[in-house]
């Protein structure tokens, strides 16, 4: 039986992830601070068409000592295959406004929990004599800086140099780590207030949508198997193009010509 482990797996992006395994016929951990919000989650998975085990447990992965507790207690029910950091939270936070509080905060769940939890479960793996992947969730904010997010889009570009940093020790013990940088993917955030303003940019993307939180299931799931057996230290971008340029402009501009001189002519508009 394979097991994976899902850290944040009573937020959108977690419970995506969880349907896309759960689906496949793998055992399914949930790990998540909010007691009931991750109970209701394992409820919902265990309807899913080919769910097999589904399991869950509270922790603060922010703290010294529950990530290995949480691994721990995930390896007590079978023997953990992948673990899928996707806990992370986006307090809008302008410049100005930032605290040392906030700071610490989005630095503890976005980055320390990932770098605490995949530790326990590679020092589990190797005690174990087992192989291993890991994913982490980071973001096209650690691409392209964003306004009102300094706080955010450091936390995820650590999080990406994490993931290389790690591929390149752990791949001597058959441990992959490789990340998933998501666009906006159209879950809704307590704590995120500008869902509209994210929706609509997500409209000029090159393939014109948001993404389903399945879009970085599918991901996930392609990344951590024996499919990509031969891939370590990647980031994949999962963002329907907004990493290949600048989606903020129009899909249509006036038309240039030369004319007989090399002048240029404005023509009409044509789509982009």
């Amino acid at each position: 039986m394979s097991h994976v482990v899902i850290t944040g797996g009573a937020g959108g992006i977690g419970q995506g992830i969880a349907r896309v395994y759960a689906r496949a016929g793998w055992a399914v951990t949930l790990v998540d601070f909010r007691e009931d919000a991750v109970a209701a989650a394992a409820d919902a998975l265990r309807a899913e068409p080919g769910a097999s085990d589904v399991w869950h447990t509270t922790a603060d992965l922010t703290s010294a000592t529950d990530p290995g507790d949480a691994i721990a207690a995930a390896w007590a029910n079978a023997p953990v295959d992948v673990v899928v950091n996707a806990a992370g939270i986006y307090p809008s936070t302008p410049l100005l406004d930032l605290t040392a509080d906030i700071w610490d905060a989005i630095q503890d769940v976005n980055v320390r929990s990932a770098v605490l939890t995949t530790v326990a479960f590679a020092r589990t793996a190797v005690s174990a004599g087992r192989s291993g992947s890991v994913v982490n969730i980071t973001s096209g904010a650690a691409l392209r800086a964003r306004r009102a997010a300094a706080p955010y889009s450091t936390s995820k570009a650590a999080l990406e140099m994490f993931t290389k940093a790690s591929a390149l020790e752990l791949g001597e013990h058959n441990i992959r780590v490789n990340a998933v940088s998501p666009g906006f993917v159209g879950v809704d955030s307590p704590v995120n207030p500008y869902l509209k303003e994210y929706r609509a940019q997500a409209d000029v993307n090159p393939l014109g949508r948001a993404g389903e939180a399945e879009d970085i299931g599918e991901a996930v799931f392609w990344v951590a198997g024996e499919k990509a057996s031969w891939v370590t230290g990647t980031i994949i971008r999962v963002d329907g193009g907004s990493s290949t340029g600048n989606s903020n402009l129009p899909r249509s501009w006036p038309t240039m010509s030369l004319g007989s001189k090399g002048e240029v002519a404005a023509g009409d508009a044509v789509g982009v």
